[in-house]
């Protein structure tokens, strides 16, 4: 617990239910002294965010979304109120400059002398013109930052190659769940009914590629076919289920599980494979003992999945995950050496409770810099 009364202020684009752990821990290490501010996403975004923390305060703008894609623009109103109001010693912002009144936010805070840090993903290269110009707004956003947090070592690479103070980068990972509490599940090394058991959670829409996980296992031999279990909802469930049946593979679907059902079935599998983009559900499935297979995303899966408990979709096609699972699954013994390194970086390293120290640590630094 953190004896001083320093208020902090966090402003989110959405506020996204996964999320809500995270500020809640950090509002524990500031005496409940922190404030989110965010608006709605898109309709198409399909992301929950109905729900709002129980420990850190929380005020919702309205976000004005102009155009998409490339000139994608969000105007929050509400920003300024919230930050004349709050008042925070130190503000934890989004390192994303398509969101105009975070300038205004900006300067708010540096005329009073306060902290900003920037939070992002990191800063992709640029590969076209749209890019270039794209680079060149960050480079010149994130210079008025005190400090940057991103998720990997991989991002805070891009933030440095954008010219930003390396000492002033820092790490914190990418979790949304606290370490397990529990002991990793012992697995035979046997197959339940000699059949693997592969599982998938997560939104059930084009970008998570479970299409490829369907066709992939359809791929397999007769005594390698797997069963699998999907854990999800959303708008492509009816065009999977059509395909699971003209492919000709077993596939449950489960709709949206949680608790004490969904427990059951990640302790039930022997893998876990995420084909597509977003992966939130792949710590938890590390918190199993589960080895993974994952596409190439973002970065922020980078410091989480690591050679020792993973494969990595290159191609992205049926063909090639067809073989990574193969290999997978013909090796019990090193499939179950991989899902005990899973366990072990989600206890040691990608937790919630890392993260909020990172936070933490960030801030204090901080706030003795003004001080000294």
């Amino acid at each position: 617990m953190n004896e001083q009364k320093i208020k902090i202020g966090v402003q989110q684009r959405v506020l996204p239910s996964y999320r809500i752990p995270f500020f809640d821990m950090l509002a524990d290490a500031f005496d409940g002294k922190v404030s989110v501010f965010y608006g709605l996403p898109r309709s198409h975004e399909m992301l929950q965010a109905n729900v709002t923390p129980e420990r850190a305060q929380s005020t919702r703008g309205k976000n004005r979304h102009i155009f998409s894609g490339c000139f994608y623009l969000c105007w929050q109103v509400g920003l300024m109120n919230w930050l004349h109001t709050w008042d925070p010693d130190v503000l934890i912002m989004e390192a994303n400059p398509r969101y105009p009144n975070s300038r205004h936010a900006l300067r708010w805070m540096k005329h009073r002398q306060r902290k900003v840090i920037g939070w992002g993903l990191g800063s992709s290269p640029a590969q076209d013109g749209f890019g270039k110009i794209r680079v060149h707004s960050r480079r010149n956003f994130i210079r008025h930052f005190d400090a940057l947090i991103t998720y990997s070592e991989l991002g805070a690479q891009q933030y440095a190659e954008l010219g930003f103070p390396i000492e002033r980068i820092f790490v914190a990972p990418n979790a949304v769940a606290a370490k397990p509490v529990a002991e990793a599940p012992q697995r035979s090394m046997n197959y339940e009914q000699n059949r693997p058991q592969i599982l998938f959670v997560g939104r059930l829409q084009e970008r998570k590629r479970v299409d490829l996980l369907l066709k992939a296992a359809a791929l397999l031999p007769s005594e390698m076919q797997p069963m699998l279990h999907i854990v999800g909802d959303g708008p492509a469930r009816g065009a999977l289920q059509l395909l699971a049946q003209t492919e000709k593979v077993d596939a449950k679907f489960y709709g949206a599980v949680h608790g004490a059902e969904l427990a059951t079935l990640f302790k039930k599998a022997d893998l876990f494979v995420l084909p597509g983009t977003g992966g939130l559900a792949v710590q938890e499935a590390m918190s199993y003992a589960l080895p993974v297979i994952v596409g190439e995303a973002d970065g922020t899966q980078s410091d989480l999945v690591r050679s020792s408990n993973r494969w990595v979709l290159h191609e992205n096609i049926a063909a090639e995950l067809a073989k990574i699972m193969l290999h997978a699954l013909g090796n019990i013994p090193e499939l179950r050496r991989m899902g005990n390194a899973s366990y072990e970086i989600v206890s040691t390293d990608v937790n919630l409770e890392n993260m909020v120290s990172a936070f933490e640590k960030v801030i204090i630094m901080l706030l003795k810099d003004s001080h000294a």
